[in-house]
């Protein structure tokens, strides 16, 4: 074997080459430019070779095939001129393309997520095979990140898929599995195991085509335009252009982009089609949505890796949830889809019996049956243990509390399971709104105790705050992140204080709604500067969400914590008095059908509510409404990292990405503001200063603008 970086070269018969992709360095194996230099030496040696029959790529690195391109070395080049990014671009599909000339068949055998600058290799290459397990896929996400494949992934896979399949591959940029790969033509074989099994079946392929000869054939078709008439072109470009529109809501530039480069080069040769590439793919290298959602993309990597400075973990093979509501179902399903067994406890029989249903369909979700899995609930069932007993609930590693926002009720629940637990046991508590010091002042061992904040619905959110009470010990804060991580979700820890880190920054943008009502705004201009700002849904929609009575008793806290800066609102109070609550009840700001999907009606109830506690109806722009619903949430988020709740700016960006759906293609609030700069943010504050202390520059904010740096910076 001759070892290199990334590709090491072996021979398993005379004529057959193997490149086996392994970095033993990382966890993943990644395209840098060394190992890309490495790839170069490797093939110009074998392209002088006579007797080889075939060159076959396979992975030994668990779970990895190729997770695409070096990220790090891209976003060096971030501020290069166009045509720098056009000759990178140009590189790779020269590199890549010699794989579809060589004087011998490539096989792709794919084993493990085979992704970005990986799939590109493999398109390039005569044959692709894949084992049929949960851990292989094949993608292109480079969509994600703002751009599209530049490495000729637009030019050779619509003329391997057809272009219909390649537009749906490359502008939604979601992976797929070897059933899917194979019913759309991209691979040419799948094989149920791995390893040397794969290896065998893809000799067996090398073997086949020495015979045959027809990837030489395919070749041919393969470099040609595609065949596809006007007719066909125009239409799959409109609908596709419609449907991505709808998806994207015109912030993501990427896949419009790589529509247009798909339909534009299926009239030309792969030569020509890779020009248009390279040049489409370099206007979208560096714009602000690339800038942007890279920043993401390296939070999330940052996030994956960092551990407590201080504190070892204790493993946790078991857990207690107490609460058998909807949150309580959601973070016992989180466990139990891990293996982890749990204890659900509630105060009644139906409660529970209610619960631990719940708790399976859940677990058994299939995204395919867009319900759950019968089967596979009858397979978890063994996991669940539904209980009305203390004394169950407390022997395990970590007890989870989710019962309703009452800190009397915690506390009483806490008195009486701190007796009965193991001494190692960890106990925590769910809530969103009331300090953990405060919840832990009745218990003899407060440095076990911690905050575990999910979001609702726990499987579609990835965060979970982790919070550091004044007494809770660095072992707890290390167990409960690693324990977090383990059932597959993103912790932030975060230091004690009312609202902790999403709820304290978020509630400033939702009542700032409720004031904008009040002085005449209308509730659909609110909602649409909110959205056409990028948010998922609007404040006011997003009340009805979450629930008006409990939105009220939030904001209680926060007023009462911060009375100098919250403005509290007659008309939430009103609504609630009237029974409005939102979704849960006979509708909010919104009527609902109780329909799937409904995103609510117009609702003259609400509006009767709402118009003793208003002025007259006034218009305001669409760009006066986005200040005044970003901007105190901005300021918020400044003094969250000044009152040192949030360890830094990225902390605080992907808390609020992945807790409320902070628009990830303005790459974090703090990533937005540096976008803008901080002294035009100072700017900005001035129109609205009259308005209350809410609008007063913050000291981070202020020192920032004056030194001339980003807050990332820091």
């Amino acid at each position: 074997m001759a070892d290199g970086l990334l590709f090491h070269l072996e021979s398993p018969a005379s004529d057959i080459a193997v490149i086996t992709i392994n970095d033993p360095q990382k966890g993943a194996n990644i395209l840098s430019r060394p190992a890309l230099a490495e790839l170069d030496g490797i093939l110009s040696t074998l392209e002088k070779r006579t007797d080889l029959a075939g060159l076959i790529f396979r992975s030994t690195k668990p779970g990895n095939f190729i997770a695409g391109a070096d990220l790090r070395e891209f976003a060096a080049d971030i501020d290069a001129p166009a045509e720098h990014i056009v000759e990178i671009s140009r590189r790779g599909q020269q590199l890549f393309g010699r794989l579809a000339k060589a004087p011998f068949v490539t096989v792709a055998a794919i084993e493990g997520i085979c992704v970005g600058g990986g799939a590109e290799l493999s398109v390039w290459c005569d044959r692709r095979i894949m084992v049929a397990n949960s851990e292989t896929s094949f993608g292109f996400p480079e969509v994600k990140l703002g751009i599209f494949p530049g490495w000729g992934g637009t030019a050779r896979t619509p003329r391997i898929v057809g272009l219909s399949n390649a537009v749906e591959l490359i502008t939604g940029g979601e992976s797929i599995d070897a059933a899917t790969a194979q019913a759309m033509g991209l691979i040419d074989d799948v094989t149920t195991e791995g390893g040397d099994a794969l290896l065998a079946a893809a000799i067996r392929l090398v073997r086949n085509e020495q015979q045959t000869k027809e990837y030489l054939e395919d070749r041919c078709r393969s470099y040609a335009p595609i065949a596809i008439s006007d007719t066909e072109l125009g239409f799959l470009a409109a609908t596709a252009n419609a449907y991505i529109q709808g998806q994207t809501k015109g912030q993501y530039p990427a896949p419009i982009a790589a529509l247009e480069t798909l339909i534009g080069s299926a009239g030309v040769d792969v030569e020509a089609a890779c020009e248009l590439e390279a040049e489409g793919f370099a206007p979208l290298f560096g714009s602000t949505v690339n800038r942007a959602l890279l920043n993401v993309f390296f939070l999330r990597d940052q996030n994956k890796k960092a551990m407590p400075a201080k504190g070892s973990p204790r493993e946790v093979k078991s857990v207690s949830v107490i609460g058998a509501g909807t949150m309580g179902q959601g973070i016992a399903a989180a466990n139990v889809k891990r293996g982890i067994p749990v204890a659900l406890g509630d105060t009644t029989h139906e409660a529970v019996s209610r619960g631990v249903k719940g708790v399976l369909a859940e677990a058994s979700y299939n995204k395919q049956l867009k319900g759950p899995d019968a089967a596979k609930a009858i397979e978890l069932s063994p996991l669940v243990n539904g209980t009305m007993h203390d004394s169950e609930l407390a022997d395990v590693d970590l007890i989870i509390e989710a019962i309703y926002e009452s800190e009397g009720a915690k506390q009483e629940l806490y008195e009486r399971l701190e007796p009965i637990i193991k001494a190692h046991s960890i106990l925590a508590t769910n809530t969103s709104t009331i300090p953990i010091s405060d919840l832990a002042g009745p218990l003899v061992r407060p440095e076990q105790f911690c905050g575990l904040h999910f979001f609702n619905p726990v499987r579609m959110m990835p965060l979970v705050e982790v919070i550091r009470g004044r007494g809770t010990s660095d072992d707890t804060i290390a167990t409960a992140v690693a324990y977090s991580r383990r059932i597959g979700k993103s912790p932030i820890v975060v230091n004690d204080g009312p609202g902790f880190l999403v709820n304290r920054v978020l509630l400033p943008y939702m009542n700032e709604a409720l004031l904008l009502l009040q002085e005449g705004a209308p509730i659909k201009a609110i909602e649409r500067a909110a959205t056409a700002f990028g948010m998922p849904m609007g404040p006011l929609a997003l009340y009805d969400t979450v629930g008006l009575d409990v939105a009220l008793h939030a904001g209680g806290v926060m007023a009462s914590a911060f009375p100098h800066r919250v403005v509290r609102s007659e008309i939430l109070p009103a609504m609630v008095d009237a029974g409005r609550v939102g979704k849960k009840g006979p509708g909010g700001f919104f009527n609902y059908s109780g329909k799937r999907n409904d995103h609510g009606s117009d609702s003259p109830q609400a509006e009767a509510i709402i118009a003793p506690h208003r002025k007259d109806e006034r218009k305001f722009s669409t760009g006066e409404l986005i200040d005044r619903l970003i901007l105190p949430m901005f300021l918020e988020a400044t003094r969250v990292v000044e009152d040192g709740i949030a360890a830094n700016v990225r902390d605080v960006d992907l808390a609020l990405i992945y807790g409320i759906g902070f628009p990830p293609f303005h790459g974090g609030l703090f990533f937005w503001a540096d976008t803008i700069g901080a002294e035009a943010i100072v700017k900005k504050l001035e129109p609205y200063e009259t308005l209350g202390d809410r609008y007063l520059p913050t000291e981070l904010l202020i020192r920032t603008a004056k030194a001339g740096k980003k807050f990332y910076d820091a």
